[in-house]
């Protein structure tokens, strides 16, 4: 990972608006994707050569006034904008405590096992699972080790089949990543991460090149799982550990998904259990 994360993302949200969407003429043969450096000042009411060593890296801390204008000369919705604001350095008190931990509280593991037929389970801003009751660990049997949200999109073999649109899931899962350098750049396990799906993996490294932010707060899920059908789930902030997210999934309350969900604890113990001992 570079370090000018902020004129990286400035010119990836450039690459991909086109003129007439901004309501700009275009003449000629153009020999950039998207917006010029020129355009994008025009539009900001910034300086054309102050915007330049935005995406250069050589001016790194614009105001919060210049950052609003950005956002709205490059269409971004709240997550980008947000998202530029921490890249600018502009987001106090939003970044990691020193302190933050990931380790779950006992009282939220002690909340997540109160949910007998809910797939729930804590994850951090680098998607490793941290935390996961009986039900979340049946959801994700097909996945071996089931302990890294990105690896288990990318790196295993089950992830194409347990994802029946597998494209949106891995679209998701990289701008959840990029969301993270926003929060924490420097983080050792984010660049580890990073580096290791990109060196491995043709698909990641084209959705990271394309800077797309969004965090995880709810969506439809569907997978491809031998006993569960679509699912939906709502994401929450750990209040008291920064970084740490619960995760709950659901299913439309008298569906076959939510009847397949009240069995799925069970039946992965069945899986699991040994079987007994022939007596001779």
């Amino acid at each position: 990972m570079d370090d000018n994360h902020l004129g990286d993302f400035l010119r990836a949200c450039r690459a991909d608006l086109r003129p007439e969407a901004v309501g700009m003429a275009s003449y000629g043969p153009r020999r950039v994707t998207g917006l010029r450096r020129e355009e994008v000042a025009v539009l900001a009411g910034v300086n054309a050569d102050y915007y330049t060593r935005l995406e250069q890296g050589r001016e790194r801390n614009p105001s919060p006034q210049v950052i609003d204008a950005l956002s709205r000369a490059l269409h971004l919705d709240t997550d980008a904008r947000v998202h530029l604001y921490r890249l600018a350095g502009a987001t106090p008190n939003d970044r990691p405590s020193a302190h933050a931990t990931e380790q779950v509280s006992p009282a939220l593991r002690q909340l997540m096992d109160g949910y007998p037929n809910t797939p729930a389970f804590v994850m951090n801003r680098t998607l490793d699972l941290l935390a996961a009751n009986a039900q979340a660990d049946a959801l994700y049997a097909p996945f071996d080790p089931a302990d890294s949200l990105a690896c288990m999109t990318f790196l295993d073999p089950a992830g194409r089949n347990f994802y029946m649109d597998w494209d949106r899931a891995a679209q998701a899962t990289v701008a959840n990543l990029r969301e993270a350098t926003g929060f924490d750049p420097d983080n050792p396990r984010l660049r580890e991460l990073v580096r290791t799906l990109t060196e491995d993996n043709a698909d990641f490294n084209r959705l990271w090149n394309a800077h797309t932010v969004r965090g995880k707060t709810q969506d439809a899920k569907h997978f491809l799982h031998p006993d569960v059908g679509p699912l939906t789930y709502q994401a929450f902030d750990v209040r008291d550990a920064p970084g740490q997210q619960l995760v709950i999934y659901h299913a439309e309350p008298g569906s076959p998904s939510a009847q397949s969900l009240n069995l799925l604890g069970s039946i992965h113990a069945t899986r699991r259990r040994p079987a007994p001992r022939s007596h001779r």
